[in-house]
């Protein structure tokens, strides 16, 4: 499967030389990369107002001075960002037990040094791949708060009791309305939710 397009993989190691191979690999694949010589200098970028629009993942060194990996990993989970960003720790053999710690903690994987190509690319893809459906998901649950944002205080009520399978005369009878003005606001509601039947309406809102 071909790789996300317009994604970034970032690179958090303090070997100048790892993070170039690294960098050439992910060129070698049509993958944009970015590099950081540190967990202090990838948490300043973070800090300076950072926030995913396009698919990324990021291949975290478990050891490095100062901030390590493992640290930068709390404060990722700490901002929410391990979803969209997900974390591949890259890790000598001592440090496996930990990096599998990290992945039920919420990372991604661990690829052991030295890694293989083939394999760190594939999980590369797969970490984007899920990047690209968090983003997509929560652009979608955003659109709909902003539909649910344009309906009224009639045209919520009507949907709260459209949604819980009352028919219009019942709903007219709680809201001590006519049934067209039922008909009127359930088609608004419709229009402005963009669907076209209450199972339709039902379904949308359990993702809310």
């Amino acid at each position: 499967m071909q790789p996300t397009l317009n994604a970034t993989v970032f690179i958090v190691d303090d070997d100048a030389s790892v993070r170039e191979a690294l960098a050439w690999l992910l060129r070698s694949r049509h993958l944009l990369s970015e590099g950081y010589a540190g967990g202090e200098e990838f948490d300043a970028m973070l800090a300076s107002g950072f926030s995913p629009t396009q698919p990324c993942c990021l291949l975290l060194d478990v050891r490095m001075p100062g901030v390590s990996g493992l640290a930068l990993f709390d404060k990722l989970v700490q901002r929410g960002l391990v979803e969209v960003m997900p974390v591949i720790f890259l890790t000598g053999h001592a440090d496996v037990p930990t990096a599998v710690d990290m992945v039920k903690r919420g990372a991604f994987d661990f690829c052991e040094k030295p890694f293989s190509d083939n394999a760190l690319v594939d999980r590369i893809e797969q970490a984007i791949r899920q990047s690209d459906r968090v983003l997509a998901a929560r652009r979608e649950q955003k659109l709909l708060q902003m539909r649910m944002a344009e309906l009224t205080e009639r045209e919520r009520d009507v949907m709260r009791l459209v949604v819980e399978g009352l028919p219009n005369k019942l709903i007219a009878d709680q809201l001590d309305i006519s049934v067209r003005t039922v008909e009127v606001h359930r088609a608004r509601v419709f229009d402005k939710m963009e669907v076209k039947s209450a199972v339709e309406l039902v379904n949308v809102l359990r993702s809310l």
